[in-house]
């Protein structure tokens, strides 16, 4: 499967079923600082340069659109779709998805600092509100619930029917995981890697047993897809079924309770 299929389906389908769309013209834009958060980790206290984020709200936008080939601007991301912008730090925002109620966008290459965000629709603009960025904000995200979205070395889906297996390398796909050396441009679908700065802070937790760093052979972005970052790591040959995986890097971790299925 493509990356970019496989992050937009990792991203925002999960969330979509959650809410009814609707829209009303009538009204600005309305969310909370508290509903800015780390598109993978669903937390608001995990936001960081070229992450990729989500906004929960109401009357976000008119309609129901998305980041395709015929708005991408050359090589990047757009930064309005349907006439909404996302504003971080009064730098616009690369845009993914907007709906009614949900935008996904990858925040700017910022420093670290509380940050005035606000979005708008069609001229409208929603309340201005503080969110906080962080160096890093490690995140992984789910296929489905509780299951972390990672592939096989040749690109074919982890699930319970296709697992993993102890000894083999397998690619978690995540966001957050901060600035990268070459340096990336924000929005921009590059082929090129790039692997993260801080790596020698990387930790990859599986079953509870930190990793010996050598099991991780890349940790940077995932190529062609903005905002996306991946973990080429090589699991232990004696492992459990099923094991929690988690990534750190200093204080920040992923969450708790997302496994990836190995039989």
């Amino acid at each position: 499967m493509h990356r970019v299929s496989f992050l937009l389906a990792a991203v925002w389908t999960l969330s979509l079923s959650l809410w009814a769309e609707s829209s009303t013209k009538s009204t600005s834009p309305a969310y909370t600082a508290a509903s800015v958060v780390n598109a993978a980790s669903n937390s608001a206290d995990a936001l960081a340069p070229n992450t990729i984020a989500t906004l929960y709200g109401t009357d976000l936008a008119y309609d129901t659109n998305q980041a395709l080939f015929k708005n991408v601007n050359g090589s990047m991301l757009p930064e309005l779709l349907s006439g909404v912008r996302v504003y971080v730090g009064q730098y616009t925002a690369s845009l993914y998805y907007i709906s009614p109620r949900q935008i996904n966008f990858v925040i700017p290459d910022l420093h670290p600092g509380d940050m005035d965000f606000y979005t708008s629709r069609q001229g409208i603009a929603g309340p201005h509100v503080r969110i906080t960025l962080r160096d890093v904000g490690p995140g992984l995200f789910q296929r489905e619930p509780g299951i972390i979205a990672a592939t096989h070395a040749d690109g074919s889906i982890i699930t319970k029917d296709h697992p993993a297996h102890g000894g083999e390398t397998v690619v978690l796909y995540g966001t957050g995981l901060g600035h990268t050396k070459p340096v990336v441009a924000v929005g921009e679908f590059s082929m090129v890697a790039a692997q993260m700065q801080r790596l020698s802070d990387l930790r990859v937790i599986v079953g509870g047993t930190t990793l010996d760093t050598a099991s991780i052979h890349y940790a940077g972005v995932s190529p062609g897809s903005p905002g996306l970052y991946q973990v080429n790591v090589k699991l232990p040959k004696q492992l459990a079924p099923n094991p929690e995986i988690r990534l750190t890097i200093g204080d920040q971790s992923s969450a708790a309770n997302m496994t990836l299925p190995v039989r």
